[in-house]
């Protein structure tokens, strides 16, 4: 897979971006902070400030552990992804196969679907926002969530009508997960994911680890610090029970990026790219929203939806984007992946719900305007290299009828060959002769665009080829290129 990433200038741009976070964990009052950049497969920076723990002084460093609150949600829908992969279970089950007691629950409406596996994952099953409530579940025993279960519970709205973040509808996933793969939630999690990526120092029982490499977490109440209570693990753990270090996130933010961009090498990871793929596919409840740090109140808005435990955003200057924040008591963090760029940046504090989306994202816009971000380049697909010839050989010889067995069916219907004689004339007349084998620029296996340098000019145009098996030529277009 090729590097995307220009790691000498992500460098140049780190003493910038340091101070981004080290000013945010002091006007945050955060006890602590840690940052990492992860780049063409690689933790290639990390740095922390502050300290894990108020009493003794110990200093963050890349092995503190930190709770990550929601960014948990990302395992649990890779979770449930994976038994999809074996043939357990499909996204358009309902869950009340797999969680009996839900069976009996009355719905909103009479005309009310049942709660599918895909609505739990995009936080559209109807269950009301409940972050306030669920952060302190966590160590709710499992017997009592089952008793909750049974008692059965209110809905805020239709199941499949909206979104509304629901920390109880992953914690019925981490039920799934328990009972379709037969063994607890945090054991398939640990066994199926943390093991195989190296992720040796996180899990979900915090006990288990020494104090002393944990972060401790704290709230900042009237102008001082207490500490929060540690809470255990329990049947709400799915939604954001994690503890891990940068060095372990790390693996995660790079296994998370090799999944792009589709290809043919085997896979290597614990789930298939094309499972974690799966986290970007939103759930067509989009919204506009601004981007995120200093930079979004100028930017262009972002087409914003939930995918799968991950807020999907296109942004005009990032492309493509995955990004979820976690709030919890004594803790907050942010996770943003730029997967055209093979980038992910990510934030942990012990400073209840304070999360970081701000440095975060401004990092990544300093980044790009470093020059630091480079989309990696379309290959170019040996059927649109075939069109791309015919289509300089009709502006060569002056006829489509130079390229004819490579026009689909619609081509000359859609514009006669008297027609393109005249179009190509014009602009022969105005720029002359061109350089008709120079490269294309892929935009997809079938389609492509490219500019001809001319005798008295440049020709911009685009190829869009057929969905055939011979994949003949159905669009060109071709206009003198403005100066």
């Amino acid at each position: 897979m090729a590097e995307a990433a220009d790691e000498k200038k992500i460098e140049a741009a780190i003493p910038e971006i340091d101070k981004l976070f080290a000013d945010f964990q002091v006007d945050s009052h955060a006890p602590g902070l840690i940052y990492g950049i992860v780049a063409n497969g690689r933790l290639v920076h990390v740095k922390g400030f502050g300290v894990q723990d108020l009493a003794r002084k110990r200093p963050v460093t890349p092995d503190s552990l930190f709770r990550i609150a929601s960014m948990t949600k990302a395992f649990t829908a890779l979770s449930i992804l994976k038994l999809r992969d074996e043939g357990k279970l499909s996204l358009d089950d309902l869950a009340e196969t797999y969680i009996p007691e839900m069976r009996d629950w009355t719905y909103p409406t009479k005309d009310s679907p049942h709660i599918r596996i895909r609505d739990l994952l995009t936080h559209s099953a109807g269950f009301v926002d409940d972050n306030p409530w669920g952060d302190r579940q966590t160590p709710l025993p499992q017997e009592d969530f089952t008793k909750m279960l049974a008692a059965g519970v209110p809905f805020s709205t239709a199941p499949g009508s909206r979104y509304e973040y629901s920390n109880f509808g992953y914690a019925l996933l981490g039920r799934i997960v328990a009972n379709v793969s037969g063994m607890a939630y945090r054991h398939y999690v640990e066994r199926t994911l943390l093991m195989p990526l190296g992720m040796a120092s996180s899990g979900y029982a915090v006990g288990e680890w020494p104090v002393e490499r944990r972060a401790l977490g704290y709230r900042w109440e009237d102008g001082r610090w207490s500490e929060e209570p540690t809470m255990a693990d329990g049947a709400f753990g799915a939604m954001g029970g994690l503890q891990t270090s940068a060095n372990d996130y790390a693996r995660w933010v790079a296994f998370l990026l090799s999944a792009w961009p589709a290809r043919d090498e085997a896979d290597a990871g614990p789930v298939s790219r094309s499972a974690v793929r799966l986290l970007a596919e939103g759930s067509n409840f989009l919204s506009v929203a601004p981007r995120n740090g200093k930079s979004g109140a100028t930017a262009c808005k972002q087409a914003v939806a939930y995918g799968f435990a991950m807020r999907i955003a296109q942004d005009c200057d990032l492309g493509l984007t995955l990004a979820h924040g976690g709030g919890y008591p004594g803790y907050g963090s942010h996770v943003m992946l730029m997967p055209d760029y093979g980038v992910g940046i990510f934030i942990f504090t012990n400073r209840t719900y304070n999360g970081g989306a701000g440095p975060a994202w401004d990092a990544a816009v300093a980044f790009k305007q470093a020059g630091a971000l480079i989309a990696r380049p379309v290959p170019v697909s040996a059927l649109l290299a075939d069109g791309y010839a015919a289509a300089g050989r009709i502006y060569d010889a002056d006829d489509v009828g130079a390229a004819r067995d490579h026009l689909a069916m619609n081509f000359l219907m859609d514009s006669d060959r008297d027609s393109w004689t005249k179009k190509i004339a014009a602009l022969r007349a105005e720029v002359g002769a061109c350089r008709t084998d120079a490269p294309v620029t892929a935009t997809g296996n079938l389609s492509g665009s490219f500019t001809w340098s001319c005798e008295k000019g440049r020709v911009a145009g685009t190829l869009l080829l057929a969905p055939t098996a011979t994949a003949q030529i159905q669009e060109l277009k071709i206009a003198i290129k403005a100066p």
